[in-house]
C-alpha cells in the first residue's frame, strides 16, 4: 500500500485510477474509498471493504461537466447550480445499462465533481470514480485515515493523507424526476 500526503500525489496516482487501484482520499465533505468506476472487479473489492450489499448502489465523480451531459439525462443548468460542491446528484443515466454494478441495477447514479485539488486528478484520469464515504456500512464516515478499520484498509492499495478533515457527508439531491429534492446525506 502506497501513503502519500496530499502535496506528494503526482501523474503516477492517474495510472493507479486507470489501472483500478482502490483509493482512499480526501474530498470535500470527508474521506472517501474508490476506484474507476468502469472497472466491475476494482468495483467489488469497494462494495467488500465496506461490507456494503451490492443492491446498494454507489456514487461517482464524474470526471467533468462533459462526461456528466454524454452520459446522464439531466439538465446541465440545474448541475452547474451545485456542482462542483459537496451536493451528489441522483440523475438518470441515458443508457440504463452503464455502470450497471455501480447503480445496483438502477436507471440512476449519484454523480459529483468536488471541490479539492485531488479534482484534477481525476480530471486527467477522465474516468468515473467510485465515491462513497470509508467506513464499513451502517459507521459513521472517517475524517481521519489513522481511524480508518483494518478491515477496510486491506483492501486499499493507496492512501492519500490530508490530515483530519471537518466535513460531513455530502448533501443527495434528487434530479432524476425533473424536479430538485433533497434525500438525505
Amino acid at each position: 500500500m502506497r501513503i502519500l500526503k496530499m502535496d506528494e500525489v503526482d501523474s503516477s496516482v492517474v495510472e493507479d485510477i486507470r489501472n483500478g487501484r482502490v483509493f482512499v482520499y480526501p474530498t470535500d465533505t470527508i474521506y472517501g474509498i474508490g476506484c474507476n468506476a468502469l472497472l466491475d472487479d476494482a468495483v467489488k473489492k469497494v462494495f467488500c471493504a465496506k461490507k456494503r450489499d451490492e443492491s446498494m448502489a454507489l456514487s461517482v465523480i464524474a470526471p467533468s461537466f462533459e462526461w456528466i451531459e454524454k452520459y446522464c439525462d439531466v439538465d446541465m443548468d440545474v448541475v452547474g447550480k451545485y456542482l462542483p460542491g459537496p451536493y451528489t446528484l441522483i440523475v438518470r443515466k441515458k443508457d440504463a445499462g452503464f455502470l450497471n454494478l455501480v447503480s445496483a441495477g438502477k436507471g440512476t447514479l449519484g454523480v459529483r465533481i468536488i471541490e479539492h485539488p485531488i479534482m484534477k486528478h481525476f480530471e486527467v484520469a477522465g474516468v468515473p470514480f467510485v465515491t462513497t464515504s470509508v467506513n464499513v456500512s451502517g459507521d459513521a464516515p472517517v475524517c481521519d485515515v489513522s481511524k480508518i478499520s483494518d478491515e477496510i484498509m486491506r483492501f486499499v492499495d493507496v492512501v492519500i493523507d490530508e490530515g483530519v478533515i471537518e466535513g460531513r457527508a455530502s448533501t443527495l439531491i434528487d434530479l432524476s424526476e425533473g424536479a430538485e429534492r433533497v434525500v438525505g446525506r
